[in-house]
């Protein structure tokens, strides 16, 4: 049986985050790794952590809200934690939505503006 388990080193090298970034984790309990001495190891369940947590923050998701999601699991079971998935992704859709739209007129905005400013330095030539 091949041990699965992560050290700190090859936590934060899998995922690409930075010793305090995995140790401030930790500290707001998103991860509990097993310790030995100073040693931290992560089992298949934390790296399964790690990956909906980065997950999250890929998507936007506030760390309070990644932590409220995985209590759900704790507490409640999978067709719970579920069924709160939904409810996060439905709230920030409609908010990635709106940043569409605010991003698509100031995109449109500033095109116009450069436009203008362009038009107006050719005629004073």
């Amino acid at each position: 049986m091949t041990d699965t388990r992560l050290n700190f080193k090859d936590m934060c090298a899998k995922f690409d985050v930075t010793p305090r970034t995995l140790r401030y984790y930790e500290y707001i309990e998103l991860l509990q790794p097993e310790r030995d001495g100073r040693a931290r190891f992560y089992s298949a369940r934390e790296i399964a952590r790690m990956t909906l947590i980065m997950r999250g923050r890929r998507w936007g998701f506030p760390l309070e809200d990644i932590r409220q999601f995985l209590l759900v699991y704790e507490e409640h079971g999978t067709k719970a934690q579920l069924q709160h998935w939904i409810d996060m992704a439905d709230g920030k859709l409609v908010e990635l939505e709106q940043q569409r739209r605010d991003l698509e007129t100031a995109i449109e905005e500033l095109t116009e503006n450069r436009r203008e400013t362009l038009e107006s330095l050719d005629t004073k030539k």
